[in-house]
């Protein structure tokens, strides 16, 4: 039902599709491809068990959608999604050791978490975030979720100036209201870093905010992976009318 071929011109180039891993297979090539991208490229100091595995305690409770190049027989893109009824299971949401969702609480039953987002190297034109999303909104709309909830991270490479001077520019635009904020629990210290230098969206952040997300409140910084997560709400009511579209295949 996740299934979803891209259209003609790019059929021709590369054979990808998107759907949930259907086999502990699937999930542990996904999780490899996220130490890849993790901890061999970004650096991040991952705790798995498994020499280069991303792994923790949430990764059996959740469904991981995986995009697949069929004709190199190889996972290139994954998300990994935690619903309502799995984050009950595992005692609550990843987001919660960086983040107090307390004001969220009357969201959970509604409440998908979203993470681990990543795509293989190569594969980094727009072809496998585009399928991600859509396999991301089949996901809700067959099963009747109304929020997405997750981290979207910044790179602290430069000590967290760029985050800084990120969200300064994007929170008078994109913060959610008062009833939906969230609070850090390692909080950025924005008042010791410059918050005026030019900053550019990720391209993950970016598609995000213009597909209809709030901001819910401060960074959060991450020690592990060394970045600055800003948290992200997306109820599906906001959904900008051209990605209801296109990824979902009605009008908002």
């Amino acid at each position: 039902m996740l299934e979803k071929r891209l259209d003609r011109g790019a059929r021709q180039r590369r054979n990808l599709h998107v759907g949930l891993a259907t086999c502990e297979t699937e999930i542990l090539e996904a999780q490899k491809l996220r130490y890849r991208v993790f901890a061999e490229e970004l650096g991040a100091k991952l705790s798995s068990r498994t020499p280069g595995v991303d792994r923790d305690i949430y990764d059996p409770f959740c469904d991981h959608l995986i995009v697949r190049d069929e004709d190199q027989g190889r996972i290139v893109g994954t998300y990994r999604i935690l619903s309502p009824e799995s984050s009950r299971r595992v005692g609550g949401y990843y987001s919660e050791n960086e983040f107090d969702l307390t004001r969220l609480q009357h969201l959970r039953s509604r409440l998908v978490e979203i993470g681990r987002s990543c795509i293989d190297a190569e594969y980094r034109s727009g072809a496998v975030i585009t399928l991600l999303w859509s396999g991301l909104a089949r996901y809700m709309m067959e099963r009747g979720y109304d929020y997405l909830v997750g981290c979207a991270s910044i790179s602290m490479a430069d000590g967290g100036h760029l985050a800084a001077s990120l969200y300064n520019q994007l929170k008078d635009k994109h913060m959610a209201p008062l009833e939906y904020r969230v609070f850090p629990r390692t909080a950025l210290p924005l008042d010791k870093l410059n918050g005026e230098l030019p900053a550019e969206a990720p391209p993950l952040i970016k598609g995000y905010l213009r597909a209809g997300a709030w901001i819910c409140g401060e960074p959060a910084w991450d020690p592990d992976f060394n970045t600055a997560d800003l948290p992200i709400l997306m109820p599906m009511t906001r959904v900008d009318g051209k990605y209801a579209k296109h990824f979902m295949g009605r009008k908002a």
